[in-house]
């Protein structure tokens, strides 16, 4: 699979619908965050939700696209974290129907790279402490556990990761 483009959500109706159903093909983390009832997300309050995070200072809402222009994920930023400094990925979500396909993988490394082009040295996010398979999803990509602390807004615990980040080294052949 080519990496998806990730761009600016625009708020559309099908673009609405495409993240609705995204939720809806994650109701595991749906049930361990707990904002929303998997079995009825209303596309309002999602809507509502995300153009809140649109508008504060540093935050990107990237809808994920591929090859073929369909939504196969949810990419949430924050450019410049207030008490650390750190851009933070506030949420990745990756389609239901894509899920296990190296696309997570993918849309970690673009965001590693856009901030890489920033000129950034490291990068954060938070797990919730009940979702253990986005725990080891992370690790598996190199994140660290650097911290336990309950999230602000909805008082969950949370594992604070973090990544260097660094480009690949090239290292020289020598012909002898």
């Amino acid at each position: 699979m080519t990496t998806p483009i990730l761009a600016p959500m625009r708020f559309t109706p099908d673009e609405i619908a495409d993240v609705v159903g995204i939720y809806v093909s994650n109701p595991e983390y749906c049930r361990a965050a707990g904002e929303y009832d998997p079995e009825h997300i209303e596309p309002g309050r999602v809507e509502a939700d995300l153009r809140e995070e649109a508008r504060t200072e540093g935050c990107h809402v990237l809808l994920a696209r591929d090859g073929e222009g369909r939504t196969v994920g949810l990419v949430c930023l924050l450019d410049r974290h207030p008490k650390d400094g750190y851009p933070w990925i506030g949420l990745l979500m990756v389609s239901g129907s894509q899920r296990r396909r190296g696309v997570g993988r993918l849309l970690v490394r673009a965001v590693e790279e856009r901030y890489l082009g920033q000129g950034r040295d490291g990068l954060r996010l938070a797990v919730l402490e009940n979702n253990p398979s986005a725990s080891a999803f992370w690790s598996s990509l190199g994140w660290q556990e650097i911290d336990r602390r309950i999230d602000v807004q909805f008082e969950r615990p949370c594992v604070v990761m973090h990544k260097e980040l660094t480009r690949p080294r090239i290292t020289s052949v020598s012909r002898d």
